[in-house]
């Protein structure tokens, strides 16, 4: 059986063991029926690996003694996917596949087309089930680090605080094809703008455009804002990231 692996809180991490408490300990007893002595490896999020022995569980809290430590790395090459928010649960799905792709950072964002605002009370019980389902995508597709999911903003703030080195945002009125816009040598880290099911308008564009996002074009095919994403996502693992295993430049 492949070993038992479960993020937790950095600050639940102490010198000789951790504390367990709230759903993961809830998942542990009473849905993979773990007890005092089964061996697990504990995560946290930065790329903390903790290999322990289950010590205590109770209903409300348990404890967990460190056997053992080391830190495990991701690639260099970060992505954040700035999100324009889709309708229904679609969102959901960005989280978990993105996560398994690779995505380090995920902005989701408020444009004109995207869905209405919640008040701060939903915001909150969202973003809480965003990063559930984030660390779940991580923990399955074994990722070391886990990724950072914001809490929804309008546009004008993500493309303010955006500092990745490549931005680029895909829109289907972009004349840019997505091979003229890479570069060559390998960039530090890039952000993907994804508009919502209609897309950003003239304004919003120009706007992007106005903080340094470069408009591209996918081709003659219009993809799903849930899908478009990926797509670009799997082509910059691929060229920068862990898909090429290292590849520094554009061939």
């Amino acid at each position: 059986m492949s070993e038992r692996r479960f993020f937790v809180d950095p600050g639940a991490v102490g010198a000789d063991e951790i504390a367990l408490s709230g759903e993961l300990l809830h998942h542990m007893v009473r849905v993979l029926r773990l007890s005092a002595g089964d061996e697990v490896v504990l995560l946290d999020g930065c790329g903390g690996h903790y290999r322990c022995r289950l010590e205590y569980l109770a209903a409300a809290s348990g404890t967990a003694r460190i056997l053992g430590h080391w830190s495990e790395a991701e690639s260099g090459f970060e992505i954040r996917l700035i999100q324009s928010l889709p309708k229904g649960e679609k969102f959901d799905i960005i989280l978990q596949k993105g996560t398994e792709l690779g995505i380090n950072r995920f902005s989701p964002v408020w444009s004109e087309r995207s869905v209405p605002r919640m008040d701060d009370e939903r915001v909150g019980k969202k973003l809480e089930r965003w990063r559930r389902i984030v660390a779940e995508a991580a923990r399955q597709s074994r990722r070391p680090v886990l990724p950072g999911c914001d809490a929804p903003a309008p546009l004008a703030a993500a493309l303010s605080s955006c500092r990745q080195e490549l931005k680029l945002m895909l829109w289907e009125e972009g004349g840019t094809s997505l091979a003229e816009c890479l570069p060559r040598k390998a960039p530090a880290s890039a952000a993907i703008l994804v508009g919502p099911e209609g897309g950003f308008s003239r304004p919003e564009a120009d706007a992007a455009v106005a903080a340094g996002f470069l408009p591209v074009s996918l081709g003659p095919r219009i993809l799903r804002t849930e899908t478009a994403g990926f797509a670009v996502t799997a082509v910059l693992e691929y060229l920068y990231g862990d898909f090429g295993f290292g590849n520094d430049a554009v061939s």
